[in-house]
């Protein structure tokens, strides 16, 4: 498998939430797991909803889809602060992309960089769907 490589040149980001590493998230290696760096960019990408009054399963009347992609940058530990600093990319009818640069607050380092695909998705109907109105107004977005 190809490495993955992100890049973040030209994405805003207008969402910092600030995340604590938790005993929970770490592994044999004493550091964030993969599967918890996931755990935090899920978290991060809640919050980020939230912020405009939505959720991943009411985007303004739809659901949500969605698929990943992590570049690992460095390791972190528990007690680590993160700032996960997120951003829409590649915006359509349909999809969004949402950027994250995941960075220590202690020194600054970047730990990961991430690419969430996402869908909206009419869980009634089992298809896919257009990106509500709501999301268009409340996120300043505009289709590519």
């Amino acid at each position: 498998m190809a490495r993955v490589k992100l890049d973040m040149e030209g994405v805003a980001f207008v969402f910092r939430p600030e995340l604590e590493v938790r005993i929970t998230d770490i592994d044999c290696g004493r550091h964030v797991g993969n599967d918890a760096r996931l755990g935090l960019l899920h978290e991060a990408r809640l919050r980020f909803l939230a912020d405009f009054g939505f959720a991943e399963e009411d985007l303004g009347g739809v659901g949500m889809l969605m698929g990943a992609a992590v570049q690992f940058k460095a390791v972190a530990f528990r007690g680590d602060k993160l700032t996960v600093a997120l951003g829409l990319a590649d915006v359509e009818r349909r999809t969004f992309d949402l950027m994250c640069r995941v960075t220590r607050a202690g020194d600054g380092a970047t730990v990961a960089l991430a690419k969430t695909g996402m869908g909206a998705f009419d869980c009634a109907k089992n298809r896919p769907a257009d990106l509500p109105g709501a999301f268009w107004e409340k996120t300043g977005a505009k289709p590519a």
